[in-house]
């Protein structure tokens, strides 16, 4: 790895860990910190805040996810990059590469996760690993972007955000692993090589690591809808304290 996928790579974390929804809240005179669901995302922005600042800090955040990605991109000329050829085995995106690039996503991801502003806490990273893999043109725009169609249907069905959200992060391998196999993949299932698999298998781990974190990281979200604690969407926002969990929660 060179300085500049280095720098690039350190500037995407502190990117990342620029609080914006504490930022907001603070100018509202909301400690988004010790109210709400105490956590820093767009999320705990609209229960407390309301729907204009909460879409204001979901594009925030997301766009920590979409600036370093876009940027190494540009810088390494790795912008709609894929396959050159019809041999799926042939990529123009070097293993090295892909892993760099990811690496980058995970940089900004990992910044609002564990942010230095914050004592090393931070918010779930849905928005900003939103962000991210859709600005992994194309690489990972396509399967990013269906994820929206999935967190919407989910978010209909069972007005929760934290169930929408956990539900389409770990659609988003699936979806990858659809859209990198081979064309004829699905009608001849074992001309599918090692080799073929391969070639999509850093994003693969990537995307698959993202939605076990996150899904761990809804886990009191997860617990307060068993206990039917957990507000839905187009309720009443309410500014009150959590005392039932010691972390930040969703």
């Amino acid at each position: 790895m060179n300085l500049v996928w280095a720098l690039i790579i350190v500037g995407a974390y502190l990117l990342g860990s620029i609080p914006f929804g504490v930022v907001i809240g603070r100018a509202r005179g909301v400690n988004l910190l010790t109210e709400g669901s105490r956590n820093p995302g767009a999320s705990n922005v609209t229960r407390l805040l309301g729907k204009r600042l909460g879409m204001l800090c979901f594009f925030l955040d997301m766009g920590k996810g979409v600036v370093p990605v876009i940027f190494a991109g540009m810088v390494f000329d790795l912008l709609g990059d894929r396959p050159a050829s019809s041999d799926p085995t042939v990529a123009v995106l070097s293993g090295t590469e892909m892993w760099l690039w990811l690496s980058v996503a995970c940089a900004a991801v990992l910044g609002h996760m564990r942010s230095p502003w914050l004592g090393f806490r931070g918010g779930k990273g849905v928005a900003t690993g939103f962000g991210a893999m859709v600005a992994m043109w194309e690489v990972l725009t396509f399967p990013a972007l269906a994820t929206v169609v999935v967190w919407y249907g989910v978010l209909r069905m069972t007005r929760y955000v934290s169930v929408a959200s956990v539900l389409a992060v770990m659609s988003l391998p699936v979806g990858y692993l659809l859209w990198a196999l081979p064309r004829d993949a699905l009608e001849q299932p074992l001309s599918v090589s090692i080799d073929r698999l391969m070639v999509a298998s850093p994003p693969l781990i990537v995307t698959t690591a993202m939605a076990v974190l996150i899904t761990y990281l809804h886990r009191g979200n997860l617990a307060r809808i068993r206990r039917g604690e957990e507000p839905k969407v187009r309720g009443k926002a309410r500014r009150r304290p959590v005392i039932e969990e010691s972390r930040p929660g969703a």
